[in-house]
């Protein structure tokens, strides 16, 4: 039995190739049944996916591994040769680690944020409800999501990251001088948009639009900011009306396409439009960087912005890997236990076998009217002959090593003094 983790991230592959292995929400549960019924054994599952990463975790037969790349690669048709190349196969401890390195914002392109902790208890949610969780992926889950507590409440590693959202309003300062006079427009009505709504609205622009497929969660989220709201087949049609364009929605296929941008600068006369692409798979057509006067940035473009204050979150980062190297041990420990059930079971059901006939050979010399003392004797000699027998078995025998073992393991069970 193993745990294995096989992922590609924002370190592992460019956004184009992390799009073919994107999944939204409502996707993961028919996907791990896929998975699980790919596989020989259907192993524990869970898969978690963002826009920074998607990654597969399982617990069952080792030799499952190599063909959950193989399905992966599958998924989003490449070839297999292609994912190992920009992936990453981690097993047991190593697993483990990367686990609650991701759960504690380690392993973020923006160092110690918390979206990724609810991003990861919403796959575990999805992946319990289709039942592809056990006892061994259930442990690893707890653990990571007590681990990031503790590096979230122990340790300052948020204290000096900047998210993609305030990346995003950073970089649109250096492009207009007042962010005040500009018209922002939020394609999709997720978390992540409401996020960069909330840094936006803190500049006070000119006016905020949400855009987005379904009114009603549109106007939830427009009202939060004084907004108005439009559907999204409006877009095309009125994409010239802004300076500014967020987007981030679970499209598999990209909603802005370069012919909607060139006619929308044609109708601005030139003047300069702000686009931020923050979906995985791309929500807006890669051509349109090519534009002049277009100023396109996706989510690997904003990695550099928040790398700042670097120097300042190593002390913290240090001290989060060591609560991350505690996690790991207790959790390493706990599968090892896991290896003896099988062993303990076995024990016990052994134990319960021999007080069933003791008690049983009791029973009938009571009934029988024998005297209890002498009924109670007999049952606690007959237990403790059976539970010896192996153990005097093994003394006696003719081989001289298997003695020395038998003595040995006789001393280390029976005869401790703190027993």
């Amino acid at each position: 039995m193993a745990v294995w983790a096989l992922g590609i991230n924002h370190t592992t592959a460019p956004v184009d190739l992390r799009g073919r292995f994107a999944f939204a929400l409502d996707q993961i549960g028919p996907t791990l049944r896929s998975l699980r019924g790919t596989l020989s054994r259907e192993p524990e599952a869970a898969i978690l996916s963002t826009c920074n990463r998607t990654e597969i975790y399982c617990a069952g037969p080792q030799h499952e591994m190599e063909p959950t790349v193989e399905w992966l690669a599958h998924c989003g048709g490449v070839a297999p040769q292609l994912v190992r190349a920009h992936s990453y196969l981690l097993q047991d401890g190593h697993a483990a680690r990367h686990a609650f390195r991701v759960a504690s914002g380690l392993d973020s392109m923006v160092l110690g944020e918390a979206q990724i902790l609810g991003q990861l208890k919403d796959a575990v949610r999805v992946a319990d409800e289709a039942g592809a969780l056990g006892t061994t992926l259930n442990q690893l889950f707890q653990r990571s999501f007590a681990v990031a507590k503790e590096v979230r409440t122990s340790t300052e590693i948020g204290a000096h990251s900047i998210s993609m959202a305030a990346a995003a309003v950073r970089l649109a300062g250096q492009l207009f001088e007042d962010l005040g006079k500009i018209r922002v427009l939020f394609v999709g009505a997720g978390e992540m948009i409401e996020l960069a709504a909330t840094h936006f609205a803190a500049r006070n622009p000119k006016s905020i639009t949400i855009a987005n497929r379904t009114l009603e969660r549109g106007e939830k989220v427009a009202s939060r900011f004084g907004g108005e709201v439009m559907r999204l087949a409006e877009l095309p049609a009125r994409l010239h009306e802004f300076d500014a364009v967020v987007s981030c929605t679970a499209s598999q296929l990209p909603i802005i396409g370069l012919g909607a941008v060139e006619r929308a600068i044609k109708a601005r006369r030139r003047r300069p439009m702000f686009m931020v692409d923050l979906a995985v798979p791309r929500d807006i057509e890669p051509e349109v960087k090519a534009l002049e006067d277009v100023y396109l940035y996706t989510v690997d473009d904003l990695a550099h912005v928040v790398q700042t204050g670097h120097a300042n979150r190593q002390a913290a980062v240090a001290q989060a890997e060591a609560i991350v190297d505690a996690g790991v041990q207790s959790f390493m420990h706990w599968v090892d236990q896991r290896q003896a059930v099988p062993l303990i079971r076995q024990l016990n059901a052994q134990a319960d076998e021999w007080r069933a006939l003791e008690l049983a050979r009791a029973r009938r010399a009571l009934a029988r009217g024998e005297n209890v003392q002498a009924v109670l004797e007999a049952l606690s000699k007959g237990l403790t002959q059976k539970m010896l027998h192996g153990a005097m078995a093994e003394l006696r025998a003719g081989d001289a090593d298997a003695r020395h073992r038998a003595t040995s393991a006789i001393e280390h069970f029976f005869l401790r003094k703190e027993r």
